[in-house]
């Protein structure tokens, strides 16, 4: 069975700006990495880095699958350095969609389905760890807003 991740936040913002907190490079730097190297188009880069060291810890050389300005975010997506073994040569990578709708004048709904898990305990253990950090850093992007607005 193909399991998923799927995590929602309610953020005080609109579709817009929620959006470019995943696709600007100077805005997702703040909330869910230490570099970014976005070109948000289909087959854009998709590069996030967690540190100085870029070839290992890192979503490099990942891309864009489908894009909707305000809307849809599509992106391949490797393993952080414990699990990237067995993700980062994965025949697909794991894959991440974020939705964004809107609510009301100022606020938004983002939901974020984390698919492609394949089976095995190492690939479970990914799983929960990424169902985990995709949760935590929603929290961090939720605070990260309220105390923007």
């Amino acid at each position: 069975m193909n399991k998923i991740i799927h995590c929602k936040v309610k953020l005080k913002c609109d579709t817009k700006y929620a959006f470019e907190m995943f696709t600007k490079n100077e805005l997702i730097s703040t909330w869910l990495c230490k570099y970014a190297d976005i070109e948000p188009v289909i087959n854009g880069k998709y590069e996030l880095f967690w540190d100085d060291n870029k070839e290992i810890n890192s979503t490099i050389g990942c891309k864009i699958t489908a894009i909707e300005p305000s809307r849809l975010l599509c992106f391949e997506w490797k393993g952080s350095l414990e699990f990237s073994e067995f993700m980062n040569y994965s025949d697909p990578l794991t894959h991440v969609c974020v939705l964004f709708s809107q609510e009301n004048n100022d606020s938004c709904e983002v939901n974020l389905i984390h698919s492609g898990w394949k089976e095995g305990e190492n690939w479970e253990t990914a799983r929960k760890w990424f169902e985990n950090c995709w949760n935590n850093l929603f929290n961090v992007l939720q605070e990260k807003i309220e105390k923007k607005g």
